[in-house]
């Protein structure tokens, strides 16, 4: 126990340290940031047409992601025009210097040196894994030649005779920015090819090892954006034809941390399809208003307040210590977000107050299970300290499972995806550590403390867990079979996904101006307008999902997802109006969708391996008819929350987007506490001779309490969000209403007979104990009614 109290206070104080000494990085709705305005150019290949410019918009941001500016926002505004912004960036004129390089990497063969050049001495040191070095001087420009020669000054301002390139950067798997602790402690960057590249890196520094030793021809350039920034000589030791194996290299040469860094960006980022240029460069004020922020604010207060009113009823005195525990967690969360720099949103922060709510669910298990010890006690007459003991010990593995799963997909998120669903795998990564941490550290070094007090032994109710609770009573005296009627459940789970996913078809989804794209107006006025009074009036003329940002010295811009031209000037009137005469249009542009296409298909890639992850971890845990309806029942719940939006008309953006996704965390995470216990009742002691829908019966019976508990900890939260938060928290605490709603029913009367169903057809049972197949078959029979 001790050793428990000195972790937990050490995690703690380490947590409030960092979270008073770092500074939050606030996104773009809540402080706004910098906007770069980049425009593409043709190039002598290439036409900087609308598709060029989209394949650039996904090639910066790649680069974004690298810089690590996180929740970014990126549109095509026209044909050629890319409006980048960027919260909390600390160097603008870096960014936009990154952003605009062209970053094509070339690879030459070196034919000579030009005319005007004096000879070239041999290198010294030179390494079969070619060192080259950063141009000491600026590149003269490239002289190409009838014969497709290109002259090129080096590293050391003399000029080469380049041959055509026979690499780009097209074949370089990866570059990483490596610490030389060889070379004074310096940087270089290693880079590894892929397998054409290999080969074609091989045919290269072969073809150059067959000139003589000092002979230029016996050099390979390396060329980004049209200079040299590596030449280096093929060691001696490689053989004529057979060139350096093994596919890759290294560019060094007394780079500094941040060059090394920026030049593994841009080659891992890829090359601009075409150059870009910087034409504007502008902070920009949020996208929120002031109240809009406050009463979020007061609406997360009031939620968690009621939640742990609540908790505190239903468990006395553990419930106190559950809230304590869960304050931990919002510091401990809170801590490691703004040690790794991310960007908090005000849909991400009132995720983050969910996730609070929520996290109370490993706190609620250990407290079901040990008021269930304690209601056994018989003749062992078990302590409280005992019965809370046990109740940890056997609450671990759903916790275990629940959490696992959850991380599974955090962690398959934040390597495939990209953008704001990158971002969302790192908050549900890092929230599942800290509810972990929280529940069993905290939560157990208080409680063990608390229950040891001889004023609670003497008075067990006070604890919380010395009696059974209302739920659980009740269900003990009615017993009610649900697994009786599984069939009819399961059609009346398969009837609310076709109503919903029907209105898909006959309303069609709203999608927001990230999927679609939409128009922006930029107005610039002889006096200030007040942001949030220009979106009060914005409203009021019919414009309620405008974002209006103040930009630049008393800018305005307007951007919605449709706006025909008499729509644009009904909004010119009205931010005249507010500016006490007329607004001067200084630009009017369609812009793209800020989810482009790319982003959206890796994030569909990386759902679906999640969803495959998580299946498989199910089934070696369980069996595959468990995790197969425990997936079943997450895509149920997803097809009714988009089929409900889709009747209600309401959009359906990146905030209903994050929504999705933690509606999805939260089914899998009821699905598998059931099965936990399903697999616990298995392999206990007077299992045999019970059917699965009698054992699975029993189970769903036993963790009602948790999950009705667990439910209205969040519900509360989010209905203190729908009515008071405003604007889009409205949208969002009403997609996680919906979720958790339809998630309860689903891990009862979806997931539940569905597994039941594929048991029985497959004629075995779950496994029993920690994964192991029972030893016996077991006899089918109908289940016995009270």
């Amino acid at each position: 126990m001790r050793v428990r109290a000195l972790l937990a206070l050490a995690i703690v104080a380490l947590s409030v340290y960092i979270a008073v000494t770092v500074p939050a990085r606030l996104g773009l709705d809540l402080r706004g940031g910098t906007q770069i305005v980049l425009e593409t150019r043709d190039s002598p290949t290439a036409t900087a047409d609308a598709k060029a410019t989209d394949r650039t918009v996904e090639v910066l941001r790649r680069r974004i992601d690298a810089l690590g500016v996180t929740e970014p926002v990126l549109t095509r505004s026209g044909d050629r025009r890319i409006i980048v912004e960027l919260p909390g960036v600390q160097d603008p004129r870096a960014a936009a210097d990154v952003l605009g390089r062209t970053a094509q990497l070339t690879f030459h063969p070196v034919l000579g040196m030009a005319q005007d050049a004096p000879p070239a001495g041999p290198e010294q040191g030179a390494k079969p894994d070619p060192s080259p070095s950063p141009s000491a001087s600026p590149s003269a420009s490239p002289s190409p030649s009838p014969s497709g020669e290109t002259v090129l000054a080096d590293e050391d301002g003399r000029r080469l005779r380049l041959g055509p390139s026979s690499m780009t950067g097209a074949d370089v798997s990866e570059a990483q920015a490596v610490i030389d602790t060889q070379n004074a402690f310096g940087w270089y960057v290693n880079v590894e090819f892929k397998d054409k590249g290999a080969d074609g890196w091989a045919r290269l520094t072969g073809k150059a090892a067959c000139s003589a030793p000092g002979d230029p021809a016996r050099r390979v350039a390396i060329v980004l954006d049209d200079k040299v920034i590596s030449s280096p000589q093929v060691d001696e030791s490689i053989g004529c034809d057979t060139g350096i194996v093994g596919g890759t290299t290294r560019i060094t040469g007394g780079f500094s941390a941040d060059e090394a860094r920026e030049l593994a960006l841009l080659i891992n980022g890829g090359a601009l399809p075409v150059p870009v240029e910087t034409v504007e460069q502008r902070t920009v004020g949020p996208t929120l208003g002031a109240e809009a922020i406050r009463s979020s604010a007061l609406a997360a207060v009031i939620g968690t307040a009621l939640t742990g009113l609540f908790i505190i009823a239903v468990y006395r005195l553990l419930g106190g210590i559950a809230v304590l525990a869960l304050a931990s967690y919002g510091v401990i969360s809170y801590a490691a977000l703004a040690a790794l720099g991310a960007t908090l949103t005000l849909p991400g922060l009132a995720g983050f107050v969910l996730a609070i709510g929520m996290a109370v669910d490993a706190n609620v298990l250990v407290f079901e299970r040990a008021r269930e010890e304690y209601a056994q006690r018989g003749t062992a007459r078990k302590s409280l300290r005992s019965a809370l003991t046990a109740g940890f010990r056997h609450a671990l593995s759903a916790i275990a499972d629940s959490n696992i799963t959850t991380l599974i997909a955090a962690v398959l998120l934040f390597l495939l995806a990209s953008g704001p669903v990158r971002g969302f795998g790192v908050t549900l990564g890092i929230g599942v550590v800290a509810s972990m941490v929280s529940a069993l550290v905290v939560t157990r070094a208080l409680a063990d403390f608390a229950v040891a007090r001889k004023a609670v032994r003497r008075r067990p109710l006070w604890s919380g867990i010395g009696s059974t609770g209302a739920v659980r009573a009740r269900l003990l005296r009615r017993d009610p079979d649900l697994m009786g009627r599984r069939r009819r459940w399961l059609a009346v789970s398969a009837v609310a996904v076709l109503l919903a996913v029907s209105g898909i078809f006959v309303r069609g989804l709203d999608l927001g101006v990230e999927f679609t794209g939409g128009r922006l107006v930029e107005y610039s006025t002889s006096s200030p307008v007040d942001a949030d009074r220009a979106r009060d009036a914005l409203a009021d003329a019919g414009f309620p999902r405008a974002v209006v940002q103040t930009s630049g010295e008393g800018g305005l811009t307007v951007r919605t997802d449709r706006m025909s031209n008499d729509e644009a000037a009904r909004i010119g009137e009205t931010v005249g109006a507010l500016a006490g005469g007329e607004a001067e249009k200084v630009r009017d542009e369609l812009i793209g969708p800020s989810l482009g296409a790319e982003l959206r298909k890796g994030a569909l890639i990386a759902l679906a391996v999640a969803v495959g992850a998580q299946l498989l971890y199910l089934a070696v845990r369980f069996r595959w008819q468990l995790g197969a309806a425990a997936v079943v029942a997450m895509v149920h719940d997803a097809a009714i929350l988009v089929g409900v939006f889709a009747w209600l008309g309401k959009p359906v953006d990146g905030v209903f987007l994050a929504a999705l996704l933690t509606v999805i965390g939260y089914s899998v995470n009821d699905s598998v506490v059931v099965f936990d216990r399903v697999r616990e009742l298995t392999g206990a002691t007077g299992a045999r001779g019970k059917s699965i829908a009698r054992l699975t019966n029993t189970a769903l019976l036993q963790t009602v309490p948790r999950t009705l508990n667990t439910g209205m900890g969040a519900v509360f939260i989010l209905a203190a969000l729908a009515v008071l938060g405003g604007g889009s928290l409205t949208d969002f605490a009403l997609a996680l209403l919906i979720g958790i709603v339809v998630g309860t029913y689903s891990s009862m009367l979806t997931a539940a007979p569905l597994a039941v169903v594929l048991q029985e057809r497959g004629g075995r049972r779950p496994r029993g104990g920690a994964g192991r197949p029972a030893r016996r078959p077991v006899r089918e029979e109908e289940p016995s009614r009270a």
